[in-house]
């Protein structure tokens, strides 16, 4: 196994839970971080906690106000706002999703609250009373990242499969611990036993990789380095990637992109095989990379309850859709390859 590191500008870091409460004119509130109030990623940095009356964004005079935006409404500038209060939905455990890639930070301090209390708050700034007060310690850094690789065969004259999931996460926050379990450490577990299984099994001419990348919460960033290398090099991959393999609803995700028609036709093929139903859908990770550069390249993805939040814990991986994901993945390379070898013959 060797390490390529590369570079990752710009990461946006919640450095401290933000401190926010506020007041309705009758009961005074403080927010409960990841669930009730989040960090917006085009938020600008402010540690210190800014206090000032609520009022509805492109209502009145903003100098020295929260705004509430309310939803479908474009937020506003500076203008001596306090800062921004804008409504976000929860998942099914009552936390806010966690980003990485998104806008660059704006003026003013952006909150995000859960939409029962943006509700209330933008009820309160419309009858014009409460107040608002709240810090957004968010700020950007630049990281050292670095993918994983590893080859097990070397391609003597037939293709060359490469499987690929992304091991990182989107980070803990303080006092928040986000296990990425889900996504992505079962993707990383089913490539790597796809691996193990189908060094013994392949074709001897096949060659087989696997790639274990970094930044892809950051926007795909490691596979997008490590596609280019590859294209540079005149190397020809197959990639077969997973991101996510933790609960399998009613049928795994799959996208296809690239030179992908027969690699397609032989994950179909593997899905009738294994009796996992596939579906076609999008796919938003690395696989995309790879397609773009020019190669084969599939996704999967079987669910990920939970994900980017706290609730993406080790217990709710489910065994059986780790099994179903990683024989899908042994089946789809040996019926790929196999096809190939029919058609020399």
């Amino acid at each position: 196994m060797t390490q390529e590191p590369f570079d990752v500008p710009h990461v946006p870091e919640v450095y401290a839970a933000p401190a926010v409460q506020w007041y309705d004119g009758e009961h005074r509130r403080h927010l409960a971080f990841g669930r009730e109030v989040a960090l917006h990623l085009a938020s600008a940095d402010e540690p210190l906690v800014r206090s000032g009356p609520l009022a509805v964004a492109g209502a009145g005079d903003p100098a020295g106000r929260w705004l509430v935006v309310p939803a479908g409404t474009t937020p506003p500038g500076g203008n001596g706002a306090l800062g921004l209060l804008m409504g976000r939905g929860v998942d099914a455990d009552g936390w806010q999703y966690t980003m990485l890639a998104g806008p660059e930070p704006g003026p003013l301090p952006i909150l995000t609250l859960d939409t029962a209390t943006h509700a209330a708050v933008l009820r309160a700034a419309e009858a014009g009373a409460g107040w608002f007060a709240g810090n957004a310690p968010i700020r950007r850094i630049d990281v050292r990242a670095a993918n994983v690789h590893g080859r097990w065969r070397t391609a003597a004259g037939g293709p060359d499969l490469l499987l690929t999931a992304h091991y990182d996460g989107v980070g803990d926050h303080p006092g928040l611990r986000q296990p990425a379990a889900a996504d992505n450490a079962s993707g990383v577990a089913v490539v790597l036993e796809a691996a193990a299984v189908l060094a013994e099994t392949l074709p001897g001419d096949v060659g087989l990789a696997v790639a274990l990348l970094d930044g892809e919460e950051a926007g795909a960033l490691g596979s997008a380095h490590h596609a280019g290398r590859l294209r540079a090099a005149g190397a020809a991959p197959i990639v077969i990637n997973v991101d996510g393999a933790g609960h399998l609803h009613e049928a795994a995700a799959v996208e296809a992109g690239g030179p992908a028609h027969a690699l397609l036709a032989a994950l179909d093929q593997a899905g009738r095989h294994t009796g996992l139903p596939l579906v076609a859908g999008p796919v938003a990770s690395d696989n995309r990379r790879y397609a773009a550069a020019g190669f084969a390249a599939v996704g999967i993805g079987a669910g990920m309850a939970g994900y980017h939040s706290p609730a993406d814990t080790p217990d709710r991986v489910e065994t059986a859709t780790l099994e179903a994901v990683a024989r899908l993945t042994v089946a789809a390379a040996m019926m790929y390859t196999s096809s190939l070898i029919g058609d020399r013959r």
